[in-house]
């Protein structure tokens, strides 16, 4: 006897319904087989934890829908030895199922459950899509983790509207206004870009023009603030472009903040970019009175190595006189 034979034949032992004259042949096969006794084993197992739950009754129309479903499913399957073979052994064991209403009644709680849970993930995620959406937010491939970089930053035109592109393990986009703490957290990874400055400076300009307006650039001592982001930017980007729209996004507080003034007044002698300079000396003039920056003018306009730049501090320097 073949062991394919001999695990049908335990099904319908373990039923009750072999015949006979099989008996003996599927013991001597499983005196000799630790494959279809291991089977056995199993189903004797199955068996003992289905004793542990209530005995249910399937609803007869689940199913009389679920064989319907089936029979139809079997006859598109094209005649072959294997799928012939297959239709065929599981064609009895339905038949069997019939006789074994705690094997069916599992089945057919397996498949409720499974339907149910997916159901409740579909609804989970259409209602935090339409959160999203209400938002304002939207994301692809949502994951965890922390954030690699940021790829690309678009605003929308005469809006504080922002769309960030930014890297975890795959890409992903958040859309929101400046107000947005996230948005302005990626803004700020923004500015650490090293590979690309194009993004250095979109997200120190977005930001910059945030200061401009007022719109939360606190100072202080925390390293994290959005004026100490811009501070650092102006004095150590390494594009003359980023150093300069972070440079115009100080301008309201030089007259306010020391490190501010300060630090303005170093990037007046110290930046090689000449029109970073000359954006120094204009934001350096509501306080040329300051005796800081009387100094740092007087060395710029006797030793930078720009014309206009010594004309311009000596300019300014003269206005200071006046005013005194």
């Amino acid at each position: 006897m073949k062991c394919e034979t001999v695990q049908e034949n335990i099904i319908l032992a373990h039923y009750g319904e072999l015949p006979d004259e099989l008996a003996g042949a599927l013991e001597q096969h499983l005196a000799i087989c630790e494959d279809c006794r291991h089977e056995l084993s199993a189903m004797q197992a199955m068996e003992d934890r289905l004793a542990l739950h209530p005995m249910m009754e399937p609803d007869p129309n689940l199913l009389a829908q679920a064989r319907m479903r089936l029979d139809d499913a079997l006859d598109l399957i094209p005649p072959g030895g294997f799928f012939q073979r297959l239709r065929t052994n599981f064609s009895i064991w339905m038949g069997h199922l019939q006789s074994a209403p705690a094997l069916a009644t599992l089945l057919v709680g397996v498949g409720f459950i499974s339907g149910t849970l997916v159901n409740q993930y579909e609804a989970h995620k259409a209602e935090v899509a339409r959160i999203q959406k209400e938002a304002g937010i939207t994301k692809s491939h949502p994951t965890e983790g922390a954030i690699a970089n940021v790829t690309s930053i678009v605003q929308s035109p005469n809006s504080e509207l922002v769309q960030v592109n930014y890297n975890r393990v795959i890409p992903e986009t958040r859309e929101g206004s400046l107000d947005d703490p996230q948005i302005r957290e990626l803004l700020v990874k923004g500015m650490g870009a090293a590979t690309s400055s194009d993004i250095r400076a979109n997200s120190v300009s977005l930001l910059a023009n945030e200061c401009k307006v007022g719109h939360e650039c606190i100072g202080g001592g925390d390293p994290k603030s959005l004026r100490n982001q811009l501070l650092v930017a102006m004095q150590y980007d390494e594009d003359a472009g980023v150093r300069l729209k972070a440079l115009e996004g100080l301008q309201r507080y030089v007259g306010q903040d020391p490190r501010v003034r300060d630090a303005i007044a170093e990037s007046l002698l110290q930046d090689p970019n000449a029109e970073v300079r000359k954006e120094a000396i204009a934001t350096l003039v509501p306080v040329r009175t300051d005796s800081t920056v009387r100094q740092v003018l007087r060395k710029a306009s006797t030793g930078d190595e720009n014309a206009y730049i010594r004309t311009a501090s000596y300019n300014v320097l003269q206005g200071a006189s006046d005013i005194q």
